[in-house]
């Protein structure tokens, strides 16, 4: 069975980077994230971006016991060459998307509000977008995440998942906080032309491996 080769070291990895690539793209939390940041200090926007990842993970999780159901159709190779093929064009397509994206700045709130408050709405706006299911699914084929029978390696790939969306959320603050004075809408459109041609390579180089045969993670 293709799961039976998946290390501890693999999950790991993988879990780090599906967290970082699920939360890099500038959307609408993103932005908030930057904004608040920016207007209000970096905790703020830091636990903003905590909000965000408690979320990713509750839809991660979803993803995983969904797939984990039907295991004895998607270990079949012939089934999981095909969700990597239809994995990779998904992530191009994302990729694609994150590329073309145009954020937009909102007004900065008077209300500063606790570092709760900030973390909680940064954990709605991102569970109002069940879409990112399709990116898990898409990522978790691609990176031959799901392996049910393995439960502790799962969870601490579901782990690796969270600590790897927190690495990009406190990178970025710390990044916005330090350019404070330079830190413009230019900027985030640049985030995320170089989050999406990342991307778009990666799924290219993905659907290559797949078709001619190939491991390249």
């Amino acid at each position: 069975m293709w799961f039976e080769n998946v290390t501890l070291l693999d999950l790991t990895v993988k879990g780090l980077l599906i967290g970082i690539v699920a939360s890099a793209p500038m959307g609408p939390v993103g932005v908030l994230t930057i904004q608040r940041t920016l207007n209000k200090g970096r905790w703020f926007g830091l636990v903003t971006g905590l909000g965000a990842a408690l979320s990713d993970i509750i839809y991660a999780l979803m993803t995983g016991v969904g797939m984990s159901f039907v295991i004895e159709f998607i270990e079949n190779p012939r089934t999981m060459y095909i969700l990597q093929l239809v994995g990779s064009v998904l992530l191009f397509a994302f990729g694609w998307y994150t590329f073309h994206t145009k954020p937009q700045l909102r007004q900065p709130s008077k209300n500063r509000g606790t570092l709760t408050q900030n973390c909680f709405t940064g954990f709605l706006v991102t569970f109002s977008n069940p879409l990112i299911i399709f990116l898990f699914i898409a990522l978790f084929a691609r990176f031959t995440f799901v392996v049910p029978e393995h439960v502790g390696q799962q969870i601490l790939g579901y782990i690796s998942i969270f600590l790897g969306a927190m690495v990009w959320w406190c990178g970025l603050t710390y990044v916005v906080d330090k350019l404070r004075t330079t830190f413009d809408l230019s900027r985030i459109e640049m985030i995320n032309r170089i989050i999406g041609s990342i991307v778009m390579i990666v799924s290219v180089l993905g659907l290559l491996s797949t078709l001619l045969g190939l491991t390249l993670y």
